[in-house]
């Protein structure tokens, strides 16, 4: 008879589980919930579903967000494009919705949301789109499947153009080199940037124990482009990117994700993810589309309120945050991070 459960996400059960199901990405390793907690101070638990002995059969990471003006909601992951419920059958899938549905009632928790589909619940709502590429142990077959203008002409720019791609290899190439690089996207974008210890952490939680990556592209030893990878139980996921305006046209992009998928294919992964692409942002979507990524709609699902509605345009969101992107882009970089620390904690 199977039961559910409450867990500690340090708990050796729940920590064996994850590791052991072939469905589980970076985002379910519970280093990364950690990071995520740790940076924000969120509360986490596993709601888990166990057989008569003990054992975890379906499970799901949650995190307790505090809103700003009070009140909490609970996040199946903050900061994460995908977490689908890790589950070997459909009436687990149940189990793990009706119980978050009343645990959360029992906890005061208005509304529960799940960044995935799940069973026996229709109210999925679409927040952007996913892509994916399926890789081989062959790059070369990957390689074919880029666009030949758009993808492979830019990769050979680059390399004629004689930038290099280096493996970061100390925290400084995380909190310095990516970092600054990270603001002045930031801030060109008018989005206020993650805390630095945001990074600091993400450096110990992931990169220094083998569950990702830094990548950066130099020209004549200064480093132009930067990215940051998720590497776990053969998926790549591509999180941050981050680059110098000035040296977009030596395409020093194409040859960093290039270099990443290449590397994948060579360790033996067996999925490359390009993240999730807001609604109405088409240049993203026909970039990822030009590397021959499969397309499919990112759809979130709320428990417990009505889903909050998704801009359909970059044009559609609200004056206050048009109005706030204007602003970061005309101050100082010190604004940018100084929204960044306020907001993201209550922004999840």
């Amino acid at each position: 008879m199977n039961h559910l459960t409450v867990l500690e996400l340090a708990d050796p059960r729940w920590t064996d589980f994850v590791a052991a199901h072939s469905a589980a990405t970076p985002f379910h390793h519970p280093n990364w919930t950690r990071l995520v907690a740790d940076c924000y101070r969120y509360r986490t638990f596993a709601l888990a579903v166990c057989d008569a002995a003990g054992a975890i059969q379906a499970g799901l990471p949650v995190v307790e967000v505090r809103h700003l003006r009070g009140g909490s909601r609970w996040v199946s992951l903050p900061y994460t494009d995908s977490c689908p419920p890790l589950v070997s059958t459909r009436d687990q899938e149940e189990q793990l919705v009706a119980a978050l549905r009343w645990l959360s009632r029992a906890a005061g928790v208005r509304r529960v949301e799940v960044r995935a589909p799940v069973a026996g619940d229709s109210a999925a709502s679409p927040h952007g789109l996913h892509h994916v590429i399926a890789l081989n142990d062959d790059p070369a077959k990957v390689y074919a499947g880029f666009h030949r203008s758009q993808v492979q002409r830019n990769i050979k720019r680059a390399e004629r153009e004689g930038l290099t791609v280096r493996l970061g290899s100390s925290p400084k190439d995380l909190l310095d080199t990516f970092y600054g690089l990270h603001l002045r996207t930031r801030r060109r974008q008018g989005v206020p940037v993650q805390p630095r210890r945001f990074f600091r952490l993400l450096w110990d939680y992931t990169i220094a124990t083998g569950l990702g990556s830094v990548l950066i592209v130099e020209s004549a030893g200064q480093p132009i482009a930067a990215a940051v990878f998720l590497t776990w139980n053969g998926t790549v996921i591509y999180k941050f990117a981050a680059s110098d305006e000035n040296s977009w046209s030596l395409r020093p992009n194409h040859l960093l994700i290039w270099h990443a998928i290449r590397t994948a294919c060579e360790q033996g992964h067996r999925w490359f993810d390009f993240g999730r692409t807001d609604i109405g942002h088409e240049g993203l979507r026909n970039f990822k589309l030009s590397w021959g990524a499969v397309e499919e709609p990112l759809c979130y699902v709320s428990l417990g309120a009505t889903p909050e509605p998704v801009p359909s345009s970059p044009g559609s969101e609200g004056t206050a945050t048009r109005v706030l992107g204007t602003v970061i882009r005309r101050s100082p970089p010190l604004l940018c991070r100084a929204v960044g620390e306020v907001l993201y904690r209550y922004a999840a």
